[in-house]
């Protein structure tokens, strides 16, 4: 099969890029086509140039809402598809979502949505909310299937009537596994704490630093992981309480496995989440685990088994359940081994793998091969001519300079 993804933004790597990343690298090694869309330029796409995968920047696919970007992008996205004639589009953020379902019943391409996290969920503004449910009920009727990454947004989505149970289907987030030398020990102290959230208004930092202020007379380090529009001001409020010292902001990385190996306790505070890929990165490493009770969350963490639940916006909750972890290597160690334990059994790739290929077969309504371990060599098929069009912006561009190359 061939099959397209296509995602918003390729400026960050978050949940939905590695989520699209470790697919489209099984699904080519099984020997099918996957090429990847996504806005803009930028280190997703050098991630995917070094897996191989093909790569188109879109110029005008943007995650604001601009209805002349957006129909310029509408433009660029269908110039592609025409020219690739895939048998599968793989949509995934909720702009990439919208453009990609209209095109798709337009060409008679098969379209599947996976809304990792719903952009009106728990916690986003209400006016937002009000208008991108507006939104994804106008789109839904276009989309052959729409795939939720917990349980919890599948029924959020019927409960606001966004769209029909027939069309619905929940698959959680799994993840390859890692090296056993890169498995935390939650014993060492002093310890280290770690956050893996980008620097924006979802991710509440503000909360965590304000619990960690309180903590001061307690032995502990933090490592934030992610970048960002807030990162300046996360930077001042862990000064002002006078923490600054303590909190190292590390930026966006790629070596996310090993710096959780180095850490001892695993916290996610967040405004609203889908179901994070943070956590299960955590509990893969065998980190006990302290994060905020929004999305999916509970689907992950199991309350007082694997880790702690806590409130919204709960600085003393998040303050006493950090403590109770710094006081206690035990406590961290039980709970770090049935997290892990948790994700060998519920959360591997090949457990999400498995149910994302049920879900292409049906919607493409034909077998689709299982992934081998090793590489397959493809050839690629030769590509259809691209029909005469206005020849302007990127997609002509890039065509023309795949067909000079064409042997």
């Amino acid at each position: 099969m061939r099959i397209v993804y296509v995602v918003t933004r390729s400026d960050s790597i978050g949940g939905a890029h590695v989520h699209v990343h470790d697919l489209a690298v099984a699904l080519r090694a099984a020997g099918h086509q996957t090429i990847v869309l996504s806005g803009q330029r930028g280190p997703f796409g050098e991630e995917l140039a070094a897996e191989g995968i093909p790569h188109y920047p879109l110029r005008h696919l943007v995650r604001p809402i601009l209805p002349w970007r957006d129909a310029a992008a509408l433009w660029e996205i269908r110039t592609y598809l025409k020219w690739l004639r895939p048998d599968l589009v793989s949509a995934h953020s909720s702009k990439a979502g919208w453009l990609c379902r209209v095109i798709g019943a337009e060409l008679g391409i098969p379209v599947l949505f996976t809304a990792h996290g719903w952009s009106f969920t728990t916690g986003v503004p209400a006016v937002k909310a009000r208008l991108y449910r507006w939104v994804e009920r106008l789109t839904a009727c276009f989309a052959d299937r729409i795939v939720t990454v917990s349980e919890y947004d599948h029924q959020l989505a019927l409960r606001h009537h966004v769209v029909p149970a027939a069309k619905l289907v929940t698959v959680h987030n799994g993840m390859p596994d890692i090296p056993a030398r890169l498995r935390a020990r939650p014993d060492r102290s002093p310890p280290r704490l770690v956050t893996i959230a980008r620097l924006e208004p979802q991710k509440d930092h503000a909360t965590l630093l304000r619990a960690l202020a309180q903590l001061q007379s307690m032995a502990w380090q933090l490592d934030v992981i992610g970048d960002g529009p807030l990162r300046s001001q996360t930077a001042a409020l862990a000064a002002d309480l006078g923490i600054g010292h303590r909190v190292r902001l590390l930026g966006a990385r790629r070596d996310v496995a090993e710096r959780l190996a180095q850490c001892e306790l695993f916290a996610l505070i967040s405004n609203w989440e889908g179901f994070p890929r943070s956590i299960l990165e955590a509990m893969r490493a065998g980190l006990p685990v302290v994060a905020s009770d929004v999305g999916g969350v509970r689907e992950s963490v199991v309350d007082g088994d694997t880790g702690f639940v806590v409130p919204r916006h709960d600085v003393a909750a998040v303050r006493d359940r950090i403590a109770a972890l710094l006081s206690d290597p035990s406590l961290r160690v039980r709970l770090g081994a049935a997290g892990r334990r948790r994700y060998e059994s519920h959360f591997t790739f090949e457990h999400m793998l498995d149910r994302t290929l049920a879900v292409y077969s049906a919607v493409a309504r034909r077998p689709i091969a299982v992934p081998s371990r090793a590489p397959v060599e493809v050839e690629p098929s030769p590509r259809p001519a691209l029909e005469t069009r206005p020849a302007w912006g990127p997609p002509a561009q890039a065509i023309a300079e795949h067909q000079s190359a064409q042997p």
